[in-house]
């Protein structure tokens, strides 16, 4: 169930498919029952990706949740579709402060209010709410644990190892912009900016690329904060077996040939995500 106010809204699927009330943005809900009966007679592999082209030429954005994601993450999944109808709480980002933080917080953040699983970085940057500012929080919101607390961590992103990447015969030193949260049904108003702008002044990097996961965006946020959009993967392949719901990729799968299930995969089920969006901000 979608925890946000929807309607159901006809499309070219035959998964449910629900616009998320007062806005364009539709929620594509994606059960394996009827995944594993659709791929019997249709080729999934573009089929996500295109719906997302269709609706994109439209001006709409189209969440493909899948049911792996939904079991897996289901306070972020809300979260986020909360966000995305303007339901969360907004904490302007002048009212934070950034700075480094370190390998364990950043992992515990990013695997309670991020979708993907939570990997190592190399520089980890942090926005926290002082105490002072509390105030802006709702009274539910002030769990017990935060009654000593002097601030609160409230967004987080991470950075990979620069590369040397050749461009018109000069070498760029370019940066992966590798994760982004908020907490969750929280918002930071300027909060990627401000996490962007602390990193940039102590690296300064000659560009940061990312890549946005067409399953949730579109990449226009990156576009406000002056990415420019360079290019699209193909859908990824990965497997899941219902009732686990962890997610497979091929790399991790000695047994499985790529796209080609075997007699030890046969509960699990082969998927095709949209793919990613690829951005790069110059500052060179």
């Amino acid at each position: 169930m979608i925890p946000v106010p929807y309607q159901p809204f006809p499309g070219p699927t035959p998964f449910a498919l629900s616009q998320l009330t007062g806005t364009q943005t539709l929620v594509h809900q994606v059960d394996f029952e009827r995944y594993k009966q659709f791929r019997q007679v249709n080729d999934p592999q573009f089929f996500f990706q295109k719906l997302a082209d269709h609706f994109r030429n439209e001006g709409r954005l189209v969440i493909h949740l899948w049911d792996d994601v939904a079991q897996q993450k289901p306070d972020v999944v809300a979260s986020r579709l909360r966000a995305l109808a303007g339901e969360s709480m907004r904490i302007p980002a002048r009212l934070t402060m950034a700075r480094r933080i370190d390998r364990p917080t950043t992992m515990a953040f990013l695997e309670q209010n991020h979708l993907q699983v939570a990997i190592p970085a190399k520089y980890k940057y942090g926005l926290w709410l002082p105490k002072r500012y509390f105030r802006v929080l709702p009274p539910d919101f002030l769990v017990a644990q935060l009654a000593n607390a002097d601030e609160l961590l409230v967004a987080v992103a991470t950075f990979s190892h620069p590369r040397t990447i050749p461009r018109e015969g000069q070498p760029f030193r370019s940066y992966e912009l590798v994760r982004f949260a908020n907490r969750l049904n929280c918002t930071v108003v300027g909060g990627l900016d401000k996490l962007l702008k602390a990193f940039v002044t102590e690296h300064h990097p000659d560009d940061i690329m990312t890549y946005a996961d067409r399953d949730w965006s579109d990449g226009r946020s990156y576009e406000r904060l002056g990415f420019e959009r360079v290019g699209e993967t193909e859908p990824l392949l990965f497997w899941v077996k219902p009732g686990e719901w962890v997610r497979h990729y091929p790399n991790q799968m000695k047994h499985v040939g790529i796209g080609t299930p075997t007699a030890q995969t046969t509960e699990m089920i082969p998927v095709w995500n949209a793919g990613n969006i690829k951005f790069v901000k110059r500052f060179v």
